[in-house]
């Protein structure tokens, strides 16, 4: 049996709170620092050094804090698993993997479900040793991962708390070693950890129901909208710029095969060329100059700018449709009920997507419901409602409602 000196004591504590004393500087340095490095690899090597020594109750710290850690960043993308989707698709594209598109759904679903069943297992003492190795596992993974996103920052943000708290590259990178900081002893004094309150059935059983029950969360805010909703375009939000001006607004797009990346003032680029548009992929959007806090720019078929009009207008109803032409049978006539539904209040109605306008002419045809259609970035619209088609009810600006096509407001006649 180990002996726990008062040096082992104070070095246990010292560890652990050195390691949330860099976690307080990491979030005051966005930019990488040579002296944070320093200081996170000390911290590292002293957990290693003194992991076979911990004390129990630092040991039981440890384990509440990556637990609680585990628990929040799951929760933050468990609420937007079509965020994490978004973002599973472009480290898929970063890796040249795109053959794993159609699975980037049910792979955040599972890494968000491993990362709370972890993260619940540890926090409330469950089968400790499993989620331990588990932990171990998914750290390996994010850890060799943000270390390449910060070092060739091939996708500008992780999204590891989803949209509720932004990091950049280096940041989540750090994070990530001071969470090794302190899961480390755990991984050394694993055989230690364990739960003398309940049997292995019934810590399996606890786990079993936990997954049942954040899986139906998933599902939820997959078939509906966000329970919380950390995004800019939220209900009860007013959108309305003070002062008004457009200024520049520059879009980036690369090159698909090269990598190639070109800036471009908007609309001077070639974006209704569909055999141009095919070749190269969006990566950014800025403005320059003016006081558009909107974010991003809403244009008709021939590049004007007609943003404004989202806060100009009472009652207006927003169809966010970023792929149109992925829409089913069902979304149009849904769509085509909604339209009714909006005609018969007397209210307006506009499209926002971002396809090609060759694309919606010829849905046009065949349906004739999108008279009033603007293009935008298809990242912003993907934030504004997490639905495709989406609906938004906007007054002058101010966001009174937002709903998933399976909760369109539709009023049977």
């Amino acid at each position: 049996m180990v002996k726990f000196s008062h040096k082992n004591k104070v070095a246990s504590f010292g560890i652990t709170a050195s390691a949330l004393g860099c976690a307080v500087w990491v979030g005051f340095r966005p930019e990488f620092s040579v002296s944070l490095l320093v200081a996170l690899l000390a911290v590292l090597v002293l957990s290693i050094v003194f992991c076979k020594k911990y004390y129990p109750a630092g040991l039981t710290i440890n384990r509440l804090l990556v637990g609680a850690l585990f628990i929040f960043s799951s929760f933050t993308k468990g609420v937007d698993p079509l965020g994490t989707k978004y973002k599973i698709l472009d480290y898929l594209s970063a890796y040249g993997m795109q053959w794993l598109n159609d699975a980037a759904l049910v792979l955040a679903v599972t890494l968000i479900l491993a990362e709370f069943i972890v993260g619940i297992c540890l926090f409330l003492n469950m089968l400790p040793r499993l989620a331990t190795l588990g932990a171990t596992l998914l750290m390996i993974f994010f850890t060799a991962t943000t270390y390449f996103d910060a070092m060739y920052d091939l996708v500008p943000d992780c999204g590891c708390f989803g949209n509720a708290i932004k990091m950049s590259n280096w940041q989540t990178f750090f994070k990530n070693i001071i969470i090794d900081s302190v899961l480390i002893p755990l991984i050394f004094n694993n055989k230690s950890l364990v739960n003398k309150r309940l049997t292995k059935l019934g810590q399996w059983l606890f786990a079993v129901v936990f997954a049942a029950g954040f899986v139906g969360f998933e599902i939820y805010n997959i078939r509906h909208l966000p329970v919380i909703d950390f995004m800019d375009w939220k209900v009860g939000k007013d959108m309305t710029p003070e002062d008004y001006d457009a200024g520049k607004i520059f879009v980036t797009y690369k090159n698909k095969e090269t990598a190639e990346t070109q800036e471009f003032e908007s609309p001077n680029y070639p974006w209704n060329d569909s055999v141009w548009m095919s070749q190269w992929e969006f990566v950014s959007q800025r403005t320059e100059g003016g006081s558009q806090t909107l974010g991003f720019a809403m244009l008709d078929a021939g590049g004007e700018d007609f943003t404004h009009v989202l806060y100009e207008t009472e009652n207006l109803y927003v169809f966010v449709a970023p792929y149109i032409d992925e829409f089913t049978d069902e979304d149009f006539s849904l769509c085509g009920k909604m339209i009714e539904t909006i005609e018969n209040e007397g209210a307006e109605y506009i499209w926002l997507t971002a396809v090609l306008p060759e694309n919606v002419g010829r849905f046009h045809e065949k349906y004739q419901m999108f008279y009033d259609v603007y293009y935008g970035d298809e990242l912003e619209l993907k934030t504004m409602v997490r639905s495709n088609p989406g609906l938004m009810l906007i007054d002058n600006g101010f966001i009174i409602n937002k709903w998933a096509k399976i909760d369109f407001p539709i009023k049977k006649q």
